[in-house]
């Protein structure tokens, strides 16, 4: 298979081009700074680009069997009109070279997910990260406007934990924990996982353990 994957660079974009490097598919990597990425296989290409550019957007979507997004700000206490943009013009490439299969890295705490998740995911969160949640709600916005063959998998906190391939998902889901967390790991192998999938075709899973 031949997948493309936005926010390479970052902690869970390591983890999904590695893991989709062991499972033998061709890897294409978008970075907007090649450096940060310290993955390397014949497998693997880089494309240097910004996602707010549509036209460098395009042409790395051209020819790809599937699209994975781990794109997120860089602060959480603001939100990032780039990314948002480059959200909008992947789904818009997306359906221009008739690529349909997108996967998407969201956040718990988004607000028409959250209400049955505790108190802190309720209350404190969307005042102490606002600038995530809105970020995700704007671009889940554009992808489930879309004609795709979108899954949004939502997830809790994340954090740098050992992989262990043990983990609970579904769209109703609820924590056994007062602060949900979760490894990269285990979200980088769910994500992989949808790609040969299509239980959450048109979907919003939680993962959690």
């Amino acid at each position: 298979m031949k997948i493309l994957i936005f926010g390479a660079s970052g902690a869970t974009g390591h983890h999904l081009v590695s893991q989709a490097l062991s499972l033998n598919h061709i890897v294409s990597a978008f970075v907007r700074n090649p450096s940060k990425l310290r993955v390397h296989d014949d497998h693997l290409r880089i494309i240097e680009g910004d996602v707010s550019d549509h036209k460098s957007v395009e042409e790395a979507i051209e020819d790809q069997d599937f699209v994975i997004s781990a794109l997120g700000p860089s602060n959480p206490f603001k939100w990032d009109i780039k990314l948002i943009a480059g959200i909008q013009n992947i789904v818009i490439a997306m359906a221009e070279r008739n690529v349909r299969r997108f996967i998407y890295q969201s956040f718990l705490a988004v607000k028409d997910n959250r209400k049955e998740l505790g108190f802190l995911i309720n209350n404190i969160l969307p005042v102490v990260i606002n600038g995530v949640i809105v970020d995700h709600e704007a671009k889940e916005y554009f992808i489930t406007e879309s004609k795709l063959d979108w899954t949004i998998v939502r997830c809790p906190l994340l954090r740098n934990g050992p992989f262990t391939g043990s983990y609970r998902h579904g769209e109703y889901i609820n924590s056994h924990s007062i602060v949900p967390s979760i490894s990269r790991l285990d979200v980088a192998d769910f994500m992989l996982k949808q790609l040969s999938d299509n239980t959450y075709i048109h979907k919003k899973p939680r993962i959690m353990y």
